[in-house]
């Protein structure tokens, strides 16, 4: 898995939550995307309700997924295209290397596609002698940067635009400057002479329509309009699963798609690529090859408990409703995809054991469900991925992943709970155990032992000194008192 370090994510997501620039960037970004999705849903004319007919477009579609690729392959083949499936990614990676030789490639330009970043082409295209430039405008800076896009939709979200400025007087030799405008302007010109120059275009997919047989691609700069239409090559890139079977479900999911990646009616360029340009086309390529690439997704639709995670279309809406992506960002997930989706696709793609942090990480409060335009139910797929790293799994490679020690605690727990008496007189000696515990303000500020972890990045209120039950059995409760007239 190209770039991958997902053993790092407690030691990132700490360093994140001490980045007070990241921090603001992050709570305005939700603040203004996040909150206004919802509000896009309800405007819809078929309203919010639309979503869960999204849910099974997609869902219905997994089920015979394989006669629609070929349906749209066989599509894009009568059309002069070239359709290439890839069971993993190394098979991608070798696919467009081929391409690049056979028509001597010594420069590519790439719209937006997180497939690209999941099979590490960019770094497999720079291996062969090839230079590839990101031209989505976040995609360029974090390029220039050395580093990873840290959003599916805002890749340089990290980044002040003082930042920026360095980066560009430094890589584009210009005269330093914060302005957005002359930034935008100085990227512009840069890019503008990599697409007249280019001899292949890369780009992703956001949706496919097996009827009609065509990729679509949405942006709101143009360059991937650019980048599949000026150089004599494109190279598409898409995970199986991103695939519908016809125009009318097409409609449905085109729409909600721009209203859960940026509370947009509609992108401001959408592309629709079915082939290499006709012969009376003055625009496009001479050669269109579309990569459908498997890379770990046939496993994943094989798991019925799993399944539902290739609904996902990666508009991003989970992110930018995501509270715990909301304060640690999208490094310290470690892959191409962040957030609560990256926290159930990645364990699935690369190794559960390895990634067990990030579904750990998660809060499940059921925000990105909400958010989700296909309503994928990424909590319920978390506990899944929990329970698997606890008790282990044979069909995943998954071995048991608690201590002796914490199965005992548990056991007890479990015991407790099961006994009134033995619960209430653990509640007793916690409340005089917690008398012990530093205090800041009135709360605990640390616990001890195995406990600490709970009070580590924060205070917790203290137990209070009557429960509810015991409350209502000495009779200080009166639900009356608690009625709004």
């Amino acid at each position: 898995m190209a770039g991958i370090e997902i053993g790092r994510y407690r030691e990132v997501a700490r360093e994140s939550l001490d980045n007070q620039t990241l921090q603001r960037a992050l709570s305005g970004m939700q603040q203004r995307i996040g909150r206004a999705t919802a509000q896009k849903y309800k405007e819809l004319p078929e309203g919010p309700d639309l979503r869960f007919q999204a849910r099974e477009i997609r869902l219905q579609t997994l089920a015979g997924l394989d006669v629609h690729l070929e349906r749209l392959a066989e599509r894009i083949r009568g059309r002069g295209g070239q359709v290439f499936f890839a069971q993993t990614g190394e098979e991608a990676v070798a696919y467009c290397l081929e391409v690049a030789a056979r028509h001597q490639v010594r420069s590519v330009v790439k719209g937006k596609s997180m497939v690209s970043e999941e099979i590490g082409l960019n770094q497999a295209l720079e291996s062969a002698g090839i230079q590839a430039t990101e031209t989505d405008l976040g995609e360029y800076i974090v390029q220039l940067a050395g580093e990873h896009p840290s959003h599916i939709i805002a890749p340089a979200i990290h980044k002040t635009r003082e930042e920026v400025g360095r980066l560009f007087a430094d890589k584009l030799g210009i005269a330093y400057t914060d302005d957005p405008a002359a930034l935008t302007q100085a990227a512009r010109e840069a890019l503008r002479e990599k697409f007249l120059t280019a001899d292949m275009g890369v780009t992703g997919c956001n949706l496919a329509c097996a009827e009609t047989g065509h990729i679509t691609t949405l942006s709101n700069e143009g360059n991937i309009r650019m980048a599949s239409t000026l150089p004599r090559v494109h190279v598409a890139l898409m995970g199986m699963e991103r695939i519908v079977p016809n125009l009318q479900d097409h409609d449905i999911l085109f729409r909600l798609l721009s209203r859960g990646a940026a509370a947009q009616n509609l992108a401001g360029y959408v592309s629709s690529v079915g082939g290499p340009a006709a012969w009376d086309q003055v625009d496009g390529p001479e050669e269109f090859h579309l990569i459908v690439l498997d890379n770990g997704r046939s496993r994943i639709l094989a798991d019925p408990e799993f399944r539902e995670l290739l609904c996902c279309i990666r508009c991003g809406a989970c992110l930018n409703v995501c509270p715990v992506y909301g304060k640690i960002g999208g490094y310290a997930y470690g892959h191409p995809y962040p957030g609560p989706i990256g926290s159930v696709l990645t364990p699935l793609l690369s190794d559960i054991g390895r990634a067990r942090d990030l579904c750990f990480g998660e809060a499940l409060c059921g925000a990105c469900r909400d958010a989700c335009p296909v309503n994928l139910d990424i909590p319920r797929m978390l506990l899944a991925l929990r329970h698997k790293c606890v008790q282990g799994c044979a069909n995943w490679g998954v071995a048991p992943g608690a201590s002796k020690q914490e199965r005992m605690l548990y056991s007890l727990w479990a015991r407790a709970v099961s006994n009134r008496s033995l619960y209430n007189k653990l509640l007793k000696a916690a409340r005089w155990g917690q008398k012990l515990a530093p205090r800041s303000g009135g709360w605990l500020r640390k616990l001890p032992g195995p406990l600490s972890g709970w009070t580590a990045s924060r205070d917790l209120p203290p137990m209070a000194e009557c429960s509810f039950i015991e409350q209502w059995k000495k009779g200080k409760f009166h639900p009356e008192d608690h009625i709004t007239r």
